[in-house]
């Protein structure tokens, strides 16, 4: 089989040397043609169209000699610049300049002679019209191989692009150039009134967005694709619903956010998802970005298979570490994390580490062992409701379980502490439990050398357990959304947003702080709950249910008394958190009556910093 593989390769190499030697030699006599054909038309209109056999003959016996000088010439340029693609706009330039250097030449040699085989302008006019041939030849070539690249009509879905600026003209070359593509573009939109008409690639330019239905209708388009890559949400939803009401499918190019780091190609093309339509203003772009100090370190992340945790492990393994290493309880979940990260899922790598934070001496082993320089805590129980009826549970793995993990961290570089907006000025188990974790970790900055700090931010959009995932399944299974309140408002982000922040605080987050992003403007959940209901191919009706015990009806990004300071980014709130001694959280009981429990989670949230000074345990470091 090896030996097959190889013959094939080395049989398509000869093909395509071959089929490079036959194009060469094309060129080269149409070169040769336009070089002779050119100095005999130049003499040819100098005498009046009336020319001897033997003016002719000397006219191409020049030519002859041109061509040749025209090869020399472009040898040499080649030798000293290289060569450019057949066809390209490079090798037109090139071409441009070996033919004035090739007639500047000939004309420099017919000069000096009294006797001149032909008259002194021939190779001014025989170079101009050699140079016109020879570039409409590379022309025809151009034009016969883009032909050939483009979508098979017969199995492609024809398709409009709206928007033809920088992203839009970049998708429309990626699908013309792809001939076992999809997509084959049959026009474009765009609202500058300037590009009305235009041709791009032999795609017409056919109107603005009030053309959409008109369009679909006179090309006979299966699909638009929204191409405008920094485009507003009103603009997404006009289109998508003026392109349904037309009968054809609608997909978008992602923001130029996620483009950045890779040309357009038209795997790039996708689903229109909810973060495309909700509205809010996406502020990871605006942010610098650098993981430099994660660069050969060894980094721990615990809650590796949650989903902040596992596109936290995919953004850290983009830095090079010198180890990643990645906690959780879940086996599943640490098992679609390898998968994703390496394509292959034999759980049998010392990077994945089954351990619950709740085993407070076996994570003081793992850390001890594994000697992480940067911890990032994912690990947490999230879901509010649940948190609520049960508070004992977030006491030992929200509370005591994240105290394990600092316990242990007395070598650690930098601890970066995920919390949520949920802590500022709390009124739930998992708010209460949230807060006592920053003020931990406070605690900690004040002991250990390193650097520790929190990082605070709302809502994850299609995260596990979030409204945009629970809002999906209610529509897949056919019941009606349910929402809490008609006024309810969230601060939503996309996971990239969020683990951008956390890299983001590992750089810039300095002792005890917690990080805040500038998330923008609310989002009411009725609307999203709407914008997902008019997707579904079936009427969703909506229901209100209510604000349940610790839900608030709108989120607060910071606490009462917390100052809003922004020291090195004008989107990033850095705000100084208390410290708690740990030894108040050891006091907590997680068996007594949940009301109790609960009770004891809220004073300890605003339990006032004691002195440390009768704790021997607690007492700081030298830093």
């Amino acid at each position: 089989m090896p030996q097959d593989t190889e013959h094939r390769e080395q049989t398509g190499q000869r093909t395509r040397r071959a089929r490079a030697r036959r194009r060469a030699v094309g060129f080269l006599a149409a070169d040769t043609t336009a070089w002779v054909g050119g100095f005999v038309a130049a003499v040819w209109t100098r005498f009046e169209f009336q020319l001897a056999p033997s003016q002719v003959g000397r006219a191409a016996a020049v030519g002859m000699a041109a061509a040749v000088m025209h090869v020399a010439v472009a040898a040499l340029r080649r030798i000293h610049s290289g060569r450019h693609p057949l066809g390209s706009l490079q090798e037109v330039q090139g071409i441009a300049g070996t033919a004035i250097m090739t007639g500047a030449i000939v004309l420099l040699a017919l000069l000096p002679s009294s006797d001149r085989p032909v008259p002194a302008s021939t190779p001014l006019v025989g170079g101009a019209l050699a140079l016109l041939f020879m570039l409409g030849a590379r022309f025809v070539y151009r034009h016969r191989r883009d032909l050939a690249l483009r979508p098979d009509v017969r199995s492609s879905t024809p398709v409009l692009l709206f928007g033809m600026g920088d992203a839009g003209q970049g998708l429309l070359r990626a699908l013309l150039s792809d001939p076992r593509g999809r997509y084959l573009p049959v026009g474009a939109l765009d609202d500058d009134p300037d590009k009305r008409n235009l041709r791009i690639g032999g795609v017409r330019v056919l109107g603005g967005r009030h053309d959409v239905a008109e369009s679909v209708r006179h090309t006979g388009a299966g699909t638009v694709i929204f191409s405008v890559a920094n485009a507003d949400a009103a603009l997404i939803r006009q289109i998508r619903e003026a392109t349904l009401q037309a009968g054809a499918a609608f997909k978008v190019l992602p923001p130029v956010r996620d483009l950045v780091d890779h040309r357009i190609t038209v795997t790039d093309v996708r689903d229109v998802q909810i973060s495309d339509l909700l509205g809010r203003r996406q502020v990871v772009g605006d942010l610098p970005m650098s993981t430099s100090s994660l660069t050969g370190r060894r980094i721990l992340v615990t809650g590796a298979g949650g989903s902040i945790g596992s596109e936290l492990c995919r953004q850290v393994m983009k830095a090079d570490p010198g180890e990643l290493m990645m906690l959780d309880r879940d086996e599943s979940a640490l098992h679609s994390l390898q998968m994703s990260l390496s394509g292959r899922a034999l759980l049998d790598g010392p990077e994945l580490i089954l351990a619950d934070l709740r085993d407070d001496e076996g994570i003081r082993r793992i850390i001890r062992e594994r000697r992480p320089e940067i911890i990032f805590h994912a690990a947490a129980l999230k879901h509010l409701t649940l948190l609520q009826r049960n508070p004992g549970e977030a006491v030992k793995t929200n509370v005591w379980g994240t105290l394990s993990v600092l316990d242990a961290c007395q070598d650690v570089a930098k601890f970066v502490n995920i919390s949520t907006d949920k802590a500022a000025d709390p009124i739930s188990v998992l708010g209460y439990s949230k807060r006592i974790t920053e003020r931990l970790t406070a605690h900690a900055a004040s002991r250990f050398p390193g650097t520790f700090l929190s990082v605070r931010f709302g809502n994850v959009l299609s995260s596990r357990g979030s409204v945009v995932t629970a809002f999906q399944r209610q529509i897949e299974d056919g019941k009606a959304l349910t929402v809490t309140h008609p006024d309810v408002t969230r601060y939503l982000m996309t996971v990239q947003e969020a683990v951008h922040l956390v890299l983001q605080a590992a750089e810039i987050g300095r002792d005890g702080e917690a990080l805040v992003l500038d998330m923008g403007e609310p989002v009411r959940i009725a609307d999203l709950a709407r914008q997902m209901a008019d997707q579904a191919s079936s009427t969703v009706p909506i229901v209100y249910t209510g604000l349940r015990p610790g839900e608030k009806l709108h989120e607060d990004l910071l606490g009462t008394g917390e100052i809003d300071t922004r020291p090195f980014h004008p989107l990033v709130s850095h705000v100084t958190v208390p410290a708690l001694d740990p030894m108040e959280a050891s006091g907590l009981d997680p068996y007594e009556e949940p009301a109790k429990v609960i009770e004891q989670l809220e004073f300890l949230c605003a339990q006032p910093v004691r002195s440390l000074v009768q704790d021997q345990r607690s007492a700081p470091l030298p830093r």
